[in-house]
């Protein structure tokens, strides 16, 4: 842990909070990225890190991203992460949770929570309990798919634009990587445009659905980054555009639901350099974060849907930026958001409140 310092001026954090609580066994980290916009938002994660560096470096890197995409998505959120270190099969418990509510009850609003990897909306109400900065609980906005994917297909349509002058996506092939709730929705816009779909799966219930309902096509995982078709889009795992699967590409177009799917930035260049179209997947998947960001609004699902809707702007904005500097998609992105950042910054240093 000697290096904390380090790690948080290398990308301008605003703060890092330890809590241990003996009682109830809680290890938690929060990161606070960046408040410029509204208060920090981003889920909690449990995992049973083997080292307190590992969910250090987990939680700054999470934090960050969250600052991006809601940046990105036009939002007025900043960016933060938390992290439990933990067993989420053994160490879950009432005390557990409201011990971490008291936890983020005493940063006054500056960060607030919701369900991530290995926690789940009733993990959520008993934090509730403690605090009222958390969403995404019980009885609220529901299921958030329909509206990551809604917004994804707004990155789509966008990224067809860009390629071949039309958002007509009727006749051209895309293989979706996971059909899973939100790639099961990605389907269902796709298939009712007149798009062919070639999907893959590790659950084979989920394909049979898609393929009965959609006229699918499946293949292996392992085939899904070597078939024949005009778009990926990769709405399962992370990492999965590295230099295994690359070679194998003959899409125009990666854009998908799943977050972080470049292993390394180089591979955003690879990509620019083959002249395959990548619509970053933090602006393409943001339908989530807007989902939970409405909620905080007393939740309206139209609403939501509208501002998923313009997920389509916020992409052929990165394509215009990318043309504009003549840089690869993925730094475009992180451009738009720090430009945001930067000049709302400036209109709210005007004026004390």
């Amino acid at each position: 842990m000697s290096k904390v310092f380090e790690l948080m001026g290398e990308h301008d954090y605003e703060q890092v909070v330890f809590n241990y609580d003996e009682e109830s066994g809680l290890k938690a980290i929060i990161c606070i990225h960046d408040t410029t916009l509204g208060p920090a938002l981003g889920g909690t994660r449990m995992w049973n890190y083997e080292t307190e560096e590992e969910a250090l470096v987990d939680v700054t890197r999470l934090a960050r991203g969250m600052t991006y995409k809601a940046a990105a998505a036009g939002l007025n959120l900043g960016g933060g992460k938390a992290v439990i270190i933990g067993d989420a099969d053994k160490d879950k418990s009432e005390e557990l949770w409201r011990s971490f509510g008291r936890f983020v009850q005493s940063l006054n609003g500056r960060y607030i929570t919701a369900e991530d990897v290995n926690t789940t909306v009733n993990d959520m109400a008993y934090v509730n309990e403690e605090t009222d900065h958390v969403t995404g609980l019980p009885g609220t906005s529901g299921d958030p798919s329909p509206v990551t994917a809604y917004g994804v297909w707004r990155a789509m349509l966008a990224s067809v634009e860009e390629k071949y002058g039309s958002t007509d996506i009727s006749g051209k092939t895309v293989a979706v990587q996971g059909v899973g709730s939100v790639g099961y929705y990605l389907c269902k816009h796709i298939s009712e445009a007149g798009g062919k779909l070639i999907v893959t799966d590790i659950n084979d219930s989920r394909i049979e659905k898609v393929k009965q309902e959609f006229g699918a096509e499946a293949v292996a995982p392992d085939e899904i980054y070597g078939v024949d078709a005009d778009i990926f889009a990769p709405t399962a795992l992370g990492a999965v555009i590295n230099d295994d699967t690359i070679p194998q590409f003959k899409f125009d177009i990666v854009c998908g639901g799943a977050n972080n799917v470049l292993a390394e930035e180089r591979h955003g260049d690879i990509l620019d350099e083959k002249d395959i179209l990548y619509a970053p997947d933090y602006v393409a998947n943001a339908g989530g974060l807007i989902n939970v960001y409405d909620e905080l609004q007393g939740y309206n699902k139209d609403r939501a849907l509208s501002r998923a809707k313009n997920i389509f702007e916020n992409t052929k904005k990165v394509f215009e930026i990318s043309k504009r500097d003549n840089i690869p998609t993925y730094k475009a992105a992180d451009i738009m958001a720090e430009e945001r950042i930067a000049k709302i910054g400036r209109v709210r240093s005007n004026y004390l409140v």
